[in-house]
């Protein structure tokens, strides 16, 4: 099963493109629950959110919808006191709601394929016993068989990326490792990925139906080998996110 949702949903700049105006923000999340099939959290990167909000999702979205939930930056980024039980306390409710599809863990560039890391994956695994689990790697040196096989033996998702092809970023590999597959759609945005002033700078990019199409015979091999495949679009300024997703709806329901 291929679903399609966005990354994020509470942002200032799509009142207009994708809320109507007037439209209350505690309103943002059910509107957009009725146009995709799942969402990407990524405030939980930052802090994780109370009971009380991580069960407002719950409350506030169809029966079945699925969220996806990126792990806190103490378990990717600073990792020298992740605090797993901290984490998964955070979103039970999801859990208890049936609603988590998963945890992405988001590591930088600087994380790159040595043996301390390999076991810092092992230990991201225990830790978070079993919630379903995805990793985004950034750094290149990942691209190898051994890496495939510590994921397939821990049950670990991998990522697939799509974004500008610089040599130092990740190339658009699909890979089935675990019950999960994850595709997240970026934007190509060569001329603002590494220079920019704002954030959403980087994220400003329209992608055309030629483009999408690429990633078919990849998203339907991947779907053929894994329980669900969660695919998200992060070109989120101005709702371009949502045409993101809408465009590749169109375009498998065609080849379907």
């Amino acid at each position: 099963m291929i679903s399609l949702g966005v990354s994020g949903w509470s942002y200032d700049d799509w009142v207009g493109p994708v809320y109507p105006q007037g439209l209350a923000k505690r309103d943002w999340l059910p509107f957009i629950a009725e146009m995709v099939d799942t969402l990407e959290v990524n405030v939980t990167y930052y802090r994780v959110p109370g009971e009380r909000t991580v069960r407002g999702w719950v409350d506030r979205t169809p029966d079945g919808f699925q969220f996806a939930v990126k792990a806190h930056q103490s378990l990717t980024h600073d990792r020298k006191a992740p605090d797993f039980g901290a984490f998964a306390d955070g979103v039970s409710p999801l859990v208890e709601g049936g609603k988590l599809a998963c945890v992405l863990a988001q590591f930088p560039y600087s994380f790159s394929a040595d043996e301390a890391n390999r076991d810092y994956l092992v230990k991201l695994r225990q830790g978070l016993a079993d919630i379903p689990l995805v990793v985004e790697f950034r750094n290149r040196s990942w691209l190898e068989d051994v890496t495939f096989g510590l994921l397939e033996e821990l049950r670990i998702g991998f990522c697939a990326v799509d974004e500008p092809q610089f040599k130092s970023l990740m190339p658009p590999v699909v890979k089935a490792t675990g019950p999960v597959g994850y595709v997240r759609f970026h934007g190509r945005n060569y001329d603002k990925w590494w220079q920019h002033e704002e954030a959403w700078e980087r994220y400003n990019y329209s992608y055309s139906a030629q483009e999408l199409g690429e990633w078919l015979p990849r998203l339907r091999q991947l779907d053929s080998e894994t329980e669900v495949t969660l695919v998200y679009a992060n070109n989120h300024y101005r709702g371009q996110s949502l045409d993101t997703i809408n465009t590749l709806r169109d375009l498998l329901e065609e080849q379907a």
